[in-house]
């Protein structure tokens, strides 16, 4: 059997339930794109790539993460596993999905690669259902890496045959999200992924920053802890980038030096602007 999990977190977590269950044991695949953000237009082919590619380049800039870029070939892992089931027709893949639009995007990413494989692939979405926590409470987890290894345990009663007719549309759906091609895609419920502008963070980042000065690593603590439908600190970063170029927000510091030189504060502490809203004013 082989796993397939969207964050290396959620790898871990699913690792450690082995030790209870051998049934569940098998190889985990993590595919490490963040598919939720960042340009998609043509994403399987060499040009959609390339700008991906870019876009990641130019977000993880200055970040305590340069350099992992290229160690993640979520191509070359795809093209493995396929090798896999080539060889292996007794192999089965388990998809994890959380329910957040990080797993789904991953999902419908993923999908069109694997339609020729359709009776050995299942899907395990944890969709608003409740598991155990340590105190022994009720919680609805939105990944996987909150839940505790014996939760996996029950988990893998949900995994189901992905059928022939989600072969079929959810690919379509995922072609459609290419097409819209915006930077930002929410979950909207079930497996509902919506397409949003680029500028669909900016209210609460504003909001949060408030008039104060702020250190950027703090902030993003804060920011993160407070966010309804959260995203990757490097995209927020990359976003806070573009609002200081739009003179919403004011840097302080070295950016050579990395995040934790910088120091935020909202320009003359004026409330949010919606740049559309005000050109689309302007244009009335």
């Amino acid at each position: 059997m082989i796993h397939i999990v969207f964050e290396p977190s959620g790898a871990e977590a699913l690792q450690k339930s082995f030790e209870l269950d051998e049934n569940l044991q098998g190889e985990i695949i993590t595919i490490e794109d963040d598919y939720a953000v960042g340009p998609n237009e043509n994403i399987y082919e060499p040009e959609g790539y390339q700008l991906r590619k870019a876009f990641w380049e130019a977000a993880l800039e200055y970040s305590p993460y340069v350099g992992q870029l290229a160690i993640v070939d979520d191509k070359l892992k795809v093209h493995q596993l396929k090798k896999q089931l080539e060889e292996d027709e007794t192999l089965h893949a388990w998809i994890w999905i959380g329910q957040n639009q990080h797993d789904v995007c991953g999902y419908y990413w993923l999908m069109p690669q694997l339609a020729e494989y359709q009776g050995r692939i299942e899907v395990l979405y944890l969709n608003n259902l409740p598991f155990m926590n340590e105190k022994g409470g009720i919680f609805y987890p939105t990944n996987l890496y909150e839940i505790l290894p014996k939760e996996f345990i029950k988990a893998k009663r949900l995994a189901r045959e992905i059928t022939l007719s989600e072969f079929e549309l959810d690919p379509d759906e995922w072609k459609k999200l290419c097409n819209e091609n915006t930077l930002v895609r929410i979950l909207e419920g079930g497996k509902k992924i919506v397409s949003q502008p680029d500028n669909f963070y900016d209210k609460e980042i504003l909001s949060v920053l408030g008039k104060s000065e702020i250190k950027l690593n703090k902030f993003l603590s804060n920011l993160l802890s407070k966010m309804k439908i959260k995203t990757g600190d490097v995209f927020l970063v990359w976003r806070i980038r573009q609002l200081i170029e739009q003179n919403q927000i004011v840097a302080i510091g070295d950016w050579q030096k990395g995040w934790k030189d910088i120091t935020l504060k909202a320009t003359n502490g004026e409330m949010f602007v919606d740049i559309n809203e005000a050109n689309d004013k302007q244009a009335e």
